[in-house]
């Protein structure tokens, strides 16, 4: 039973946001030097996880009458019967419960955000409806993980999350444009907005591309500002190296829309655990 839900949820796709927000509970963890960061840790964790079920779960109850008109997402389980919109829902509420309880438990900062936060995971699923910038929206969702992270050990704000939180928004617009591509003749037809239904593949590529670079110059920056002090950093710069390949291959190997699928998930998912991974390894030497 609970295999359905995950392939709802998708839930395999948390690896794209639960690396950065790690990395940004490291950093949290080591300005404030906070000795309790395991019951932290568990508290973030199920925030991220939450967060992100209650975002996907919505998506699919909002979405699943367009999904059941789609060829490429008939099969999504909504549409096929194999789950209740009602029980999509009901997923909805839990999870958004089970976030705010996190929150709660975090910072009185963090659950002073959480509606904020909450606002833009549940409406992104309704932006395309209205405007072909949804890509960024999503983005922005994601954007937050490391931010929140952060923000739940420090209770306060810093530019370098900021940097970090905006390059994450860029690489998940960029990828999610290319996404998009698969549906650039439905969603014109259906009246649905993306920026390839908008602007056509050419400019659509375009765009995701140039979001591609600016993400990995940020990351760059990044690194120059929290990552140059020890030999240790050259983990670092290692793991950017291969976020920016991962992240630039893709669009080669989504010249073939039929590969689309494997780029969107293969390659990002590659690029956040890589590099979160050796981001997070560059900070914890640096601690020893």
């Amino acid at each position: 039973m609970w295999r359905k839900y995950a392939r709802l949820i998708a839930l395999s796709h948390t690896v794209f946001a639960f690396p950065f927000a790690l990395w940004g509970f490291i950093l949290g963890i080591q300005e404030v030097k906070y000795a309790g960061w395991k019951n932290k840790l568990l508290w973030v964790v199920v925030a991220v996880v939450s967060a992100r079920t209650a975002a996907l779960a919505f998506n699919r109850y909002a979405d699943w009458r367009i999904d059941a008109q789609n060829p490429r997402t008939a099969q999504r389980e909504i549409p096929q019967g194999q789950v209740k919109p009602a029980e999509a829902l009901g997923l909805t509420i839990a999870s958004t419960l089970l976030f705010l309880i996190s929150s709660w438990m975090l910072s009185p900062l963090c659950l002073l955000l959480a509606p904020l936060a909450l606002l833009i995971l549940l409406g992104y699923s309704y932006t395309k409806r209205f405007t072909f910038m949804s890509h960024y929206v999503l983005g922005i969702a994601l954007g937050l993980a490391p931010i929140g992270a952060y923000v739940a050990v420090v209770e306060a704000f810093a530019y370098p999350l900021w940097l970090i939180g905006s390059a994450v928004m860029l690489w998940v617009g960029g990828f999610d444009i290319l996404y998009a591509l698969q549906d650039e003749e439905f969603d014109r037809n259906y009246g649905l907005h993306s920026i390839p239904a908008r602007l056509g593949e050419r400019w659509a590529r375009r765009i995701s591309l140039l979001s591609h670079i600016i993400a990995v110059s940020i990351l760059a920056w990044v690194g120059l500002i929290l990552h140059r002090q020890t030999v240790g950093d050259l983990l670092y710069w290692i793991g950017w190296s291969a976020f920016s390949a991962f992240v630039f291959y893709q669009h080669w190997v989504s010249l073939d829309k039929s590969q689309i699928n494997r780029a969107f998930f293969t390659y990002n998912g590659l690029a956040s655990v890589v590099f979160g991974s050796l981001a997070i390894s560059s900070l914890l030497l640096r601690a020893y």
